[in-house]
């Protein structure tokens, strides 16, 4: 499928890009409105954003997932699991804009994750999908458990909580970078006994103000030092009913 780019002002989209640092070509362009057209079609009959218009999709969708160059070089890093997709962010721009990355898109809605495969399939994207499934579970098998150089999810959960689901995924040496609201030092400094408990430490928080926007973001960068201890992450919903203290 072909974007027709002169339909859309792009002039958003180029300045972000450039203020990140990120080269796109035409085909690259191309797969980031024909993934805007898809997602803002089928959003009319399953909620997958609050936010349609083309110009927020680009700044608060495209712009903030991208926004992770700022915190960790993608080019160091192969393999990426992005726990708690939804729409597909941060993980498909990040495959758009940096193809030789291998990686999972998880979510629990089957619903979601289907929407996620035909994006891929008429994207014609490489080496990326979507699976099926809670995190406690597949952060269980052999197949996903410290697989990965880097975990990155924009789920709206506190950081122990977030740090239990996606932690067990990474690899000794790996991180996992939460997108977080501004101001995130209380909330870091509550989570840093259930991330040293999962074999992390807090290593950085990245304060940035997303380009052409107003949306201030922290990424919280988490170095992951040891195994996870095999009792974590706990079954499911305990995480969220019982939030690891360390």
């Amino acid at each position: 499928m072909k974007a027709v780019l002169e339909n859309y002002d792009l002039r958003l989209l180029k300045k972000g890009l450039e203020e990140l640092q990120i080269q796109l070509n035409e085909k690259q362009l191309e797969q980031l409105v024909n993934y805007y057209e898809l997602l803002k079609e089928k959003n009319k009959v399953m909620n997958l954003t609050a936010i349609t218009e083309f110009q927020e999709v680009t700044a608060k969708h495209f712009l903030d997932s991208l926004s992770l160059v700022t915190a960790v070089e993608p080019e160091d890093l192969e393999t990426v699991i992005d726990v708690g997709t939804g729409g597909g962010f941060p993980g498909i721009p990040l495959k758009i804009a940096f193809p030789h990355l291998r990686i999972t898109l998880l979510d629990s809605l089957k619903k979601r994750v289907d929407f996620l495969n035909e994006v891929i399939m008429k994207l014609g994207l490489k080496q990326i999908k979507a699976v099926h499934g809670r995190a406690e579970d597949l952060a269980r098998e052999q197949k996903y458990r410290e697989k990965f150089d880097l975990c990155v999810s924009r789920a709206v959960a506190a950081l122990p909580v977030l740090s239990e689901y996606c932690i067990p995924f990474v690899g000794e040496g790996g991180l996992f970078i939460a997108y977080k609201a501004k101001n995130a030092e209380a909330e870091c400094r509550g989570a840093e006994g259930a991330v040293e408990l999962l074999g992390g430490v807090i290593a950085d928080m990245v304060e940035i103000t997303v380009p052409g926007t107003d949306l201030e973001r922290t990424l919280v960068v988490i170095e992951k030092e040891l195994k996870t201890p095999k009792a974590y992450p706990r079954k499911a919903g305990m995480p969220e009913k019982k939030p690891l203290k360390g």
